[in-house]
């Protein structure tokens, strides 16, 4: 959305050049013997343009260095995301081996851990059935293996399990 009290560069460069022709036109009246009035008058339209001239110029500078600024807050927010973004993985990528080493300890098979991790994601047993490419019937027998190796007895206990040490303490 652009501010209507933003100097437009051909508004600016139509200013400039009233300024110069207004300027020309004063010095050429003066040099053939102008009237005093005819001359106060251009140099009043000369005094005008110019200063119409001179805030364009400064809005102009002004919004480069808004823009500047705005690039600069971008730049340092993109670094900032960037780092957040690294360390977020590498505490995920920790998480996930975590997570696989206990699946591992359950001694849940690899299709049980693969549905495992797919409950812990959310997504439903039909889901995780479309993503396997199996059956339903399949997909609720391996999350019942889980359940019965791990002793939980649900996906709410399962990521409970996981999640519990993550947060911090409930205040009493």
């Amino acid at each position: 959305m652009e501010d209507d009290r933003e100097t437009s560069p051909l508004l600016l460069a139509l200013s400039g050049t009233f300024v110069v022709l207004v300027g020309l036109d004063l010095v050429s009246d003066y040099l053939e013997g102008g009237t005093g009035a005819h001359l106060t008058l251009e140099a009043i339209l000369l005094a005008i343009s110019g200063l119409v001239f001179g805030r364009g110029i400064q809005q102009l500078r002004q919004a480069r260095q808004k823009i500047q600024s705005l690039k600069n807050d971008v730049e340092q927010l993109s670094e900032e995301k960037e780092k957040w973004q690294g360390e977020t993985h590498q505490l995920l990528a920790g998480l996930s081996v975590k997570i696989e080493n206990q699946f591992a300890y359950w001694q849940l098979t690899p299709a049980e851990t693969e549905v495992g991790f797919l409950l812990l994601k959310g997504f439903s047993l039909k889901e995780i059935a479309g993503i396997r490419n199996t059956k339903l019937k399949t997909v609720q027998q391996q999350s019942q293996s889980i359940y019965q190796k791990t002793g939980l007895a649900s996906r709410s206990e399962l990521a409970a399990f996981f999640l519990e040490d993550l947060l911090p303490p409930c205040a009493d």
